[in-house]
C-alpha cells in the first residue's frame, strides 16, 4: 500500500474554466493573431529596455572619461570653479536622475497587454484536449512516436518538431488517464531523444520514474525492474524508486514461489501477465472504423462498381437546373450515397463561415437517456446553427437542397455549420433516432430524420473522411461538393447501414455544413412503401 501511494503521488493535475479552443481549428487561428500581437508588444518592451540601457551606457562612458581625468590631479581638477560646481551638481542632482532612470519599469505596457490577452488564452483542459488529439491520431493512422515527433505527416506545409518536454507532457497526459500504453510510448520517445543528446530541462530520472510504473501496470515486471535499476544508477537516493525496487523484487519472488507450487501440483499453470496494448474501449467497430479512415476499407467489386455512374441532374425538370444541371456522382450503392459536385461556391462558403464563426460552440449530441443535448468526447468539433431568414445565402442554399432532393426543407433542421478541432472527429453514430430513442426529436414535432445532406466547405490535407463502417464506404472531403443519403427506408424504418463517422483530421482544417431533413412534409414527395426494407 505504501508503494502505491508513492507512485500515484507523481501528479496532481489542476484545471481552469474551459474555452474549448482545441475543438475548432477555425477558432485556434485567432490564437495565432493573439500571439503575434504579444510578440510585437514584447519586441516594443525589448526596444524600450535597450534604449534605456543605451542611455545608461552613454552616461557611464561620459563619467568614466571625466573621473579618469579628475583622479589624476584631484586638487587641480576641483581648483577650477566650473569643475567644482559641476561635481556638486552631478552628485546632488544628476545621479538622482540616473537612479530614477535605472529604476524606471519599462514593462508596464507589455504586462498590461499580456494581462488583457491572458483571459483569451487556452487553459489546462485545452492543453490536455490537444494532447489527447495527438494520441488519437497516433492510433487511428498507425503513426509511431518518432514520426509524430519529427513532424513527418502527409501534406504538412509547416513542419514542426516535438521536444523532450513535449513528449514528456504527452506521456503525462496519458498517465493521468491511466493510459499506460501511450505513457510508455511517449516516455520512451522522450528517453530516446535524451539519449541522442537533446538538451532539455527534463532529466532521465523523471522520465524513468513514469516509464517504469507504466510498464509495470502493463504486466511487464522484468522490464519495470530493469528500468527502476537504471533510474537508481542515476539517483541512488530516489525514494519512490527504492520503494518500487523492493516491491518489484517481492512480487517477482512471490510469483516464482507460486509458479513453483503450481508446477508441483499441476503442470502448465502460470501467472498470466496483463496484455500490453491499447485499452479495450466502448466502440465495437473501432478497428474497422480506423481502417476506413486510413483508406484501407473494403474495395467494391468490379460488378458493383459498374453500377455506379456520373450524371447531370436537373432536379426532376426543375426550372433552375434545366439549363445548368447539377453534376452527380454515385459514391456507394447500398446505402445509396450521392455526391453533388460544384454545388456551393467559394463565395457562398465564405459567407456561411463568416456567419458561423462568432457563434461556434462545442458541438453536442443527443443523450438517449435524457433526450437532451450534451457534449461528448467522441465528437470533437464546434458548430453553429444558421436560419434561412437571417441571410439570403442561407435561404438560397436551403432551397437548392430542396430542389435537388425533392424533399420539403420547411420541416428540416436549421443549417448546421461545423469546424473540427485538433484531431477533430465524430465517432460512428446514426443520424436518425432508433426505436429505443422515441423522444429524440419529440420537441421538433417533425418526425425522424429521413435524410442527411452534407456540404464539404474545405479541402483537408490528410484524414477527415466520412466513413460508413457497416458497409465499408469512405467518402473523402472535397471543397464545393456535397453528399446526400437517406437515413430511413421509404417504409419509415431506420437504415442501420447508414451508421457513419467523421474521421479525425490529421492535417488541415475541416469545415462542413449539414441539413437534416425530417419525415413531416415528405408524405407525397417520398411515399411510404409496403415493404419494411425498401
Amino acid at each position: 500500500m505504501i508503494w502505491c501511494v508513492l507512485v500515484v503521488g507523481i501528479l496532481v493535475p489542476h484545471s481552469l474554466a474551459h474555452p474549448g479552443f482545441f475543438t475548432s481549428i477555425g477558432q485556434m487561428t485567432d490564437l495565432i493573431h493573439t500571439e503575434k500581437d504579444l510578440v510585437t508588444s514584447l519586441k516594443d518592451y525589448i526596444k524600450a529596455e535597450e534604449d534605456k540601457l543605451e542611455q545608461i551606457k552613454k552616461w557611464a562612458e561620459k563619467l568614466d572619461r571625466l573621473t579618469s581625468t579628475a583622479t589624476k590631479d584631484p586638487e587641480g581638477f576641483v581648483g577650477h570653479p566650473v569643475n567644482a560646481f559641476k561635481l556638486v551638481k552631478r552628485l546632488n542632482t544628476e545621479w538622482s536622475e540616473l537612479e530614477n532612470l535605472v529604476l524606471k519599469d519599462m514593462s508596464d505596457g507589455f504586462i498590461s497587454n499580456l494581462t488583457i490577452q491572458r483571459q483569451y488564452f487556452p487553459n489546462d483542459e485545452d492543453q490536455v484536449g490537444a494532447a489527447k488529439a495527438l494520441l488519437r491520431l497516433q492510433d487511428t493512422y498507425n503513426l509511431d512516436t518518432d514520426t509524430i515527433s519529427k513532424g513527418d505527416l502527409p501534406g504538412v506545409k509547416h513542419k514542426s518538431f516535438l521536444t523532450v518536454e513535449d513528449c514528456f507532457e504527452l506521456g503525462k497526459v496519458a498517465y493521468t488517464e491511466a493510459d499506460y500504453y501511450h505513457t510508455e510510448l511517449w516516455m520512451e520517445q522522450a528517453l530516446r531523444q535524451l539519449d541522442e543528446g537533446e538538451v532539455s530541462t527534463i532529466d532521465k530520472v523523471s522520465v524513468l520514474d513514469y516509464l517504469s510504473y507504466a510498464v509495470y501496470q502493463q504486466g511487464d515486471l522484468d522490464k519495470a525492474l530493469l528500468l527502476t535499476k537504471k533510474l537508481l544508477e542515476l539517483d541512488p537516493e530516489h525514494q519512490r524508486a527504492n520503494g518500487n525496487l523492493k516491491y518489484f523484487e517481492y512480487i517477482m519472488a512471490k510469483e516464482k514461489d507460486d509458479n513453483k507450487s503450481a508446477s508441483d501440483g499441476q503442470s502448465d499453470q502460470k501467472t498470466t501477465p496483463k496484455k500490453k496494448g491499447v485499452a479495450v474501449d466502448y466502440l465495437p467497430e473501432r478497428q474497422k472504423y480506423e481502417m476506413l479512415c486510413r483508406g484501407e476499407g473494403i474495395k467494391m467489386t468490379p460488378r458493383r462498381q459498374k453500377k455506379l455512374f456520373c450524371r447531370y441532374h436537373d432536379g426532376n425538370r426543375n426550372p433552375k437546373f434545366i439549363l445548368a444541371p447539377a453534376k452527380q456522382e454515385d459514391e456507394w450503392d447500398k446505402p445509396r450515397i450521392i455526391r453533388f459536385h460544384d454545388i456551393i461556391s467559394d463565395a457562398e462558403i465564405e459567407i456561411v463561415k463568416d456567419l458561423a464563426k462568432p457563434r461556434l460552440s462545442r458541438a453536442t449530441v443527443h443523450d438517449p437517456e435524457t433526450g437532451k443535448l450534451t457534449t461528448a468526447q467522441y465528437r470533437v468539433s464546434k458548430s453553429a446553427w444558421l436560419s434561412g431568414y437571417e441571410n439570403p445565402v442561407v435561404s438560397r442554399i436551403n432551397m437548392r437542397i430542396q430542389d435537388l432532393t425533392g424533399l420539403d426543407v420547411s420541416t428540416a433542421e436549421e443549417l448546421q455549420v461545423a469546424n473540427y478541432g485538433v484531431g477533430g472527429q465524430y465517432e460512428p453514430h446514426f443520424d436518425f433516432a432508433r426505436k429505443d430513442e422515441p423522444d429524440a426529436f419529440k420537441e421538433l414535432g417533425t418526425g425522424n430524420r429521413i435524410a442527411t445532406w452534407l456540404f464539404y466547405m474545405s479541402d483537408v490535407l490528410a484524414g477527415g473522411a466520412t466513413v460508413f463502417p457497416e458497409v465499408g464506404a469512405s467518402v473523402w472531403p472535397k471543397k464545393g461538393t456535397a453528399v446526400f443519403w437517406y437515413n430511413l427506408f421509404a417504409s419509415g424504418e431506420g437504415d442501420y447501414s447508414t451508421r457513419h463517422a467523421a474521421c479525425p483530421v490529421l492535417v488541415g482544417n475541416k469545415w462542413v455544413s449539414n441539413k437534416w431533413l425530417h419525415e413531416r412534409g415528405q408524405e407525397f414527395r417520398r411515399p411510404c412503401t409496403l415493404s419494411e426494407l425498401e
